[in-house]
C-alpha cells in the first residue's frame, strides 16, 4: 500500500536512497574484486606466480563472471531484484572471505571463480532496479551514481589494503573487506521492496517514477535468449560491452602492477597515484550520466543524448596512447585518469540504453547477455596481457609490453561506438 504524500506537489527522494544502496553494493563489489590486484606483488612472491599464472587466476574470475551474468540476468528477471541481490551478495561475500584460507595457486583460481559467480549479479540487478525506480530522464544519472561505487571501491582499496597488510597481513585484508557485504545485506533485508510494495514511498514519487514509462506487454518477460539475440538492439549492448569491458578489467587488475613496474611504486604503502586515477573514474561515472540526462532535459531526443555522451567518452579514452612517450609519472597519472574517467562515463550510458530500448521485464536478461560478452572479451584480453607481459618481462622491457596494451585500450571505444552507430542509428525501442 503506497502512502499518500503529506505535501501536495512534493515528489520525495526515496528513489535516491535506493540508488545509494546500489552505490554501496557496487563499492563493496569492487573492493572485493580489486584487492587481489593490490596484493599481487606480495602474493606473487609467496606463491611464485608468473604473469601468466596471475592472468589465469584473473581469467577464472572473469570466466565465471561471464557465465554468472548470463544466468543472473535471466534469474533476476524472474525472481526480482530483492531476492536476486540477496543471493548475489551472499555468495560473493563468502568467496571474498575464503581467500584468506587459501594456500595454493589453484585454490586462488577456485575462490576467484566463486567470487565471479557471486559478483556477476550486481549489474543485472542494479540496472533493473534503476529501471524500476527512475523515469528515463534520470536513469543515466542514477546508473552513473551507482556505477561510481566501483570507483569508490577502487579509491579506498589503495589506502585501506596497504594499511591492513602492514598491520595484520594479507589474510586479514581479505577477511575485513569480505565481511562488508554481510553488513550491507542486513540493511537491504530491512529497507528494500519494489515501488509497488514499498510503504515508505509517497504516491507523488510513485507517479513520478512511472511518469514516462512505456506500456509493458504481457510477453515481455518471456523473451528467450534466442529472440533477444535476434534483435539489433541487443547486439548494440553486446558490442558496447565486448569491446570496452576488457579495458576496465585491465585498469582494475593491472594498473597497480603497472605503476609498480614503471615507477617503482611501493604497493605496501598507501598509493596516491592510484587514488588519483580511481578518483577520476568516480567523476567520469557521475559526469557521464549527468551529461546525457542534461541533454535530455534540454530537449534532445533520448537516443541522441546517449549517442553523443558515448562518443565524447570514446574520444576521451584516446589520450592514453600518449603515455608511451613520457617518463613523467604525474603526466601518466593525468592521462590514465582521463581515460579511466571516460571509461566509466561510457559505462553509465551503455547500461542506460538497455532500459531505453527494452521493457523492464527484459532488462536484466539483456544486461546479462552483454555482461557475458564483456567478460568473454575480458578473458581473451587477459590471456593476451599475460602473454605479452611475460615476453617483455623476460627481456627486461615490461614497460614496452604495457605500451602495446595501451594501444588496444585507446582504440577499442571508438571501434565500439562506430559499430553501435551502424547497428542502431536512432536506438529505437524494441517492437514486441
Amino acid at each position: 500500500m503506497i502512502q499518500t504524500t503529506q505535501s501536495k506537489g512534493r515528489i520525495g527522494n526515496y528513489r535516491w536512497f535506493i540508488c545509494a544502496m546500489l552505490f554501496a553494493a557496487t563499492t563493496i563489489n569492487y573492493l572485493d574484486r580489486q584487492i587481489l590486484g593490490l596484493l599481487k606483488p606480495t602474493l606473487e612472491k609467496i606463491f611464485s606466480w608468473t604473469e601468466s599464472d596471475y592472468s589465469y587466476i584473473v581469467m577464472a574470475f572473469t570466466a565465471t563472471y561471464a557465465l554468472g551474468q548470463l544466468l543472473y540476468g535471466r534469474v533476476i528477471d524472474h525472481i526480482g531484484t530483492r531476492l536476486g541481490y540477496i543471493i548475489s551478495v551472499s555468495i560473493w561475500s563468502i568467496a571474498a572471505v575464503m581467500h584468506a584460507f587459501i594456500r595454493t595457486t589453484v585454490g586462488f583460481g577456485l575462490v576467484r571463480a566463486l567470487l565471479g559467480i557471486g559478483e556477476s549479479g550486481n549489474y543485472p540487478g542494479g540496472v533493473k532496479t534503476v529501471a524500476e525506480w527512475f523515469p528515463k530522464r534520470e536513469r543515466a544519472l542514477a546508473v552513473g551514481i551507482f556505477d561510481s561505487g566501483s570507483n569508490i571501491g577502487a579509491c579506498v582499496g589503495p589506502i585501506l589494503v596497504p594499511f591492513i597488510l602492514a598491520l595484520y597481513g594479507w589474510q586479514i585484508a581479505f577477511i575485513i573487506t569480505g565481511s562488508l557485504g554481510f553488513i550491507w545485506l542486513l540493511v537491504w533485508l530491512f529497507v528494500y521492496e519494489v515501488p509497488a510494495r514499498q510503504k515508505k514511498l509517497s504516491r507523488a514519487e510513485y507517479d513520478y517514477i512511472h511518469s514516462d514509462n512505456d506500456v509493458e506487454t504481457p510477453s515481455a518477460g518471456g523473451l528467450s535468449w534466442g529472440k533477444l539475440l535476434g534483435l539489433r538492439q541487443t547486439w548494440t549492448f553486446i558490442v558496447g560491452k565486448f569491446f570496452t569491458d576488457p579495458i576496465w578489467y585491465f585498469f582494475l587488475f593491472w594498473l597497480p602492477a603497472y605503476f609498480n613496474a614503471s615507477f617503482h611504486l611501493d604497493l605496501k604503502k598507501p598509493s596516491l597515484p592510484l587514488v588519483i586515477v580511481y578518483t577520476g573514474t568516480m567523476i567520469g561515472s557521475i559526469g557521464g550520466g549527468y551529461l546525457s540526462s542534461w541533454l535530455i532535459q534540454k530537449g534532445w531526443p533520448v537516443y541522441k543524448a546517449r549517442k553523443i555522451a558515448l562518443l565524447v567518452s570514446a574520444i576521451a579514452v584516446v589520450p592514453i596512447l600518449i603515455t608511451r612517450y613520457t617518463n613523467d609519472m604525474w603526466l601518466v597519472v593525468s592521462l590514465i585518469s582521463l581515460s579511466v574517467a571516460a571509461n566509466q562515463a561510457w559505462s553509465a550510458n551503455i547500461f542506460t540504453i538497455v532500459s531505453d530500448m527494452f521493457p523492464k521485464k527484459a532488462v536484466s536478461s539483456v544486461v546479462g547477455l552483454g555482461g557475458m560478452a564483456g567478460a568473454v572479451g575480458g578473458v581473451l584480453f587477459e590471456s593476451l596481457i599475460g602473454y605479452i607481459l611475460d615476453i617483455f618481462k623476460a627481456s627486461g622491457n615490461i614497460v614496452v609490453g604495457y605500451n602495446i596494451i595501451f594501444l588496444v585500450c585507446g582504440s577499442s571505444f571508438l571501434i565500439a561506438w562506430l559499430i553501435i552507430h551502424w547497428l542502431t542509428p536512432k536506438m529505437e525501442p524494441v517492437n514486441l
